[in-house]
């Protein structure tokens, strides 16, 4: 077997593994103090492109949960 082959499967192994390590850690850091109550407007949170940003998700998660309890307020009426 190829030498090169081998070490080329282990470094994108390694890139791999510290990608994935490292994105999990990012996720278990705490909001940092005096972070908490900052309010994001939704207007500007929904024109951004991060498709993975977890506030975003919020927003879109929230505005489905309402206009979802605006049908159900019209359909009994």
């Amino acid at each position: 077997m190829n030498w090169y082959l081998v070490i080329a499967i282990a470094l994108i192994v390694f890139i791999g593994a510290v990608f994935f390590i490292s994105f999990v850690h990012n996720r278990r850091t705490p909001v940092p103090e005096g972070c908490e109550q900052i309010k994001i407007e939704e207007m500007t949170c929904l024109s951004c492109s991060n498709e993975g940003c977890s506030i975003k998700e919020k927003f879109e998660i929230e505005k489905i949960k309402k206009e979802l309890d605006e049908d159900k307020g019209e359909n009994t009426k």
